[in-house]
C-alpha cells in the first residue's frame, strides 16, 4: 500500500522579513497570472526597488513578509499601520474610518497550485495575530478589497472579519472597477 499524498498546504505557517535574495522569487510571484491580476505591479529591478528598497532598507514603517509553509516560501504579506499612510487612510476614510489604532493587512500566495485550498485564511491569521503582538495599542484590522476579488474577500472572512461597508476606491489594477468592501476585525478583549 502506497502512502497517501502529502497535502500541498499541511504545515506551519510562519512568516518573516523580507530580504533581498527574496526578490527573484517576489518578481515571479507578481508576474504569476493568478497574483498580477490582483498585485498590478511592475516588476522591473527599478519598479521593485522603489516599491521594496525601503522596507529592505528598515526605511518603511510598514513590514514586508515572507510566508513560509512547512519552511517553504509560499508568498507574501505587507502588514501596516493606517496611521503611518495617511494619505490611503484619507482615501478610506469616508468609506470606513480607520482610526489612529488601525492596522491593515494584504497578502499574495505565489504557487498557483497552493490557492483555493485554505491557505489564504492561514495567513491572514498569522499576519493579524503577529499585528497584535507587535502593535500593543492596535484596536482592530482594516482590510479594502476589490469587490471582484471574490477569493480574497472569503478569505477575510473565514478569517473572522466582518464587512462593514463598500465604497469607491481607486483601484490597484486599472481594469477593474472602483468598487471595493471593506472588512474589519476588532482586537480580542484580554481573557
Amino acid at each position: 500500500m502506497s502512502p497517501a499524498p502529502r497535502d500541498p498546504v499541511a504545515g506551519a505557517v510562519t512568516l518573516r522579513p523580507l530580504v533581498r535574495a527574496d526578490l527573484p522569487r517576489l518578481r515571479r510571484w507578481l508576474d504569476a497570472p493568478h497574483v498580477h491580476r490582483w498585485w498590478f505591479h511592475d516588476t522591473t529591478d527599478e519598479a521593485l526597488e522603489r516599491d521594496f528598497g525601503a522596507g529592505l532598507r528598515g526605511q518603511e514603517p510598514g513590514e514586508d513578509l515572507v510566508v513560509e509553509l512547512a519552511g517553504t516560501p509560499v508568498g507574501l504579506v505587507q502588514r501596516a499601520r493606517w496611521r503611518d499612510y495617511p494619505e490611503e487612510a484619507a482615501l478610506i476614510a469616508p468609506i470606513h474610518p480607520v482610526g489612529p489604532g488601525a492596522l491593515t493587512v494584504d497578502y499574495l500566495i505565489g504557487p498557483l497550485e497552493l490557492t483555493g485550498r485554505g491557505l489564504g485564511p492561514r495567513v491572514i491569521t498569522a499576519a493579524v495575530d503577529g499585528g497584535w503582538a507587535r502593535h500593543p495599542d492596535a484596536t482592530c484590522v482594516v482590510v479594502p478589497v476589490s469587490a471582484g476579488n471574490r477569493a480574497s474577500w472569503r478569505a477575510l472572512e473565514k478569517a473572522g472579519f466582518r464587512r462593514v461597508a463598500s465604497g469607491d476606491l481607486p483601484p490597484d489594477n486599472p481594469a477593474d472597477p472602483p468598487l471595493c468592501h471593506v472588512y474589519r476585525l476588532d482586537r480580542p478583549p484580554v481573557p
